[in-house]
């Protein structure tokens, strides 16, 4: 990572298509924070763009086996990092962000490094921080490139942005790809960005709770929707498209195939969109070799990603072609080359 130039990603969890729909509302209840969240995330996304992620200098020593954690408190301004409230050695706090925001840094930390033998984000034991209670009802979490951020979220749409764990293994797996293949963030290449994220998201949260491919609801952001929405959480692996269905949001555009890959020149060519077709291939693999899906269809995926062979305008079918061919060393002409093959055959996406 030294010296290296890399994309300048600024990933939200919540997409800028379900935000854009709830800034069209008539009640100020519904747009007022869509909107000022919109604003907010264009001016971050603008300069991201122009400051991109310095190079980290490499640690010196042995990165240890147990994360450092450092939580701070935006106390609802846009200042970053805000006041340190909680170090990796403290007590647990009074403040439940806080402790949600440190416990799903841990469950990220833990499931990189006890199934891949990764040393956090950088492999080289890079210190996690975030930042809890940023801005006034904002609606998205992110990673910077540097640290995490969460909003409180409104209370109606959105709930607090530190619930679902696999919200925060999904935005710091944006830095695991920032450190690899450092993904182009437009197009497919972006989309499979998104999609790496929401994988490890998953199967950090499937770790944390012990539960097995066929035990897991392999949804992204479930608890984050407001009580009177109609939806479950912000997409599903298992059958994207059916993740929400609301008056306010608008309906889960997920594809689940090639066959309605989406052409847009919104959100980056649709990164949040078509990100359903490789999360659908890997909930398909999962779902064939059974057991817990962070061992051999996590493995794969994760060999993929930082076995120095993925480009960084890498699409669909350079992935593809890739895990099948990292399905082939790890575990020769086995199931789990059968079950790579026919899921990226059942998404409608070429492997050969």
């Amino acid at each position: 990572m030294l010296g290296m130039e890399t994309n300048t990603v600024f990933c939200t969890i919540v997409p800028p298509h379900v935000l854009d729909k709830l800034a069209q509302a008539e009640d100020p209840l519904t747009y007022e924070p869509a909107r000022r969240t919109l604003e907010h995330d264009a001016l971050l996304r603008t300069q991201r763009r122009i400051t991109t992620v310095r190079g980290m200098a490499a640690p010196t020593g042995t990165p240890s086996d147990k994360p450092a954690r450092t939580i701070y408190d935006a106390r609802h301004v846009e200042t970053l990092p805000g006041a340190k409230v909680h170090s990796e050695s403290d007590t647990p706090s009074k403040d439940a962000s806080v402790n949600r925001a440190h416990a799903g840094l841990g469950a990220t930390f833990e499931l990189y490094l006890k199934a891949y033998g990764r040393h956090s984000i950088d492999d080289s034991g890079l210190p996690l921080n975030a930042t809890v209670h940023y801005g006034a009802k904002y609606d998205n979490a992110f990673w910077n490139g540097e640290q995490m951020v969460f909003g409180d979220g409104d209370g109606e749409l959105f709930l607090d942005f530190t619930i679902p764990v696999d919200v925060i293994g999904h935005e710091l797996t944006h830095g695991v790809t920032q450190y690899t293949a450092n993904l182009e963030y437009f197009g497919q290449s972006g989309a499979l960005n998104e999609s790496l994220s929401d994988v490890f998201g998953s199967l950090i949260k499937q770790y944390a709770l012990g539960q097995s491919a066929d035990q897991a609801d392999w949804l992204i952001g479930a608890g984050l929707l407001g009580p009177e929405i109609h939806g479950e959480a912000l997409r599903s692996m298992k059958a994207p498209g059916t993740a929400y269905d609301d008056p306010r949001l608008g309906k889960d555009p997920q594809p689940a195939t090639m066959e309605d890959y989406v052409r847009t020149s919104r959100d980056n060519g649709g990164v949040h969109i078509n990100s359903g077709i490789p999360n659908h291939a890997f909930y398909l693999v999962a779902n064939a070799l059974g057991g817990n899906a962070w061992e051999r269809a996590g493995k794969i995926w994760y060999s993929t990603l930082t076995g120095g062979e993925l480009a960084s305008d890498a699409q669909f079918a350079d992935f593809s072609r890739l895990t099948v061919a990292t399905a082939r060393t790890l575990y020769g002409d086995g199931d789990e080359l059968q079950a790579v093959t026919k899921a990226w055959s059942q998404v409608g996406v070429p492997t050969s």
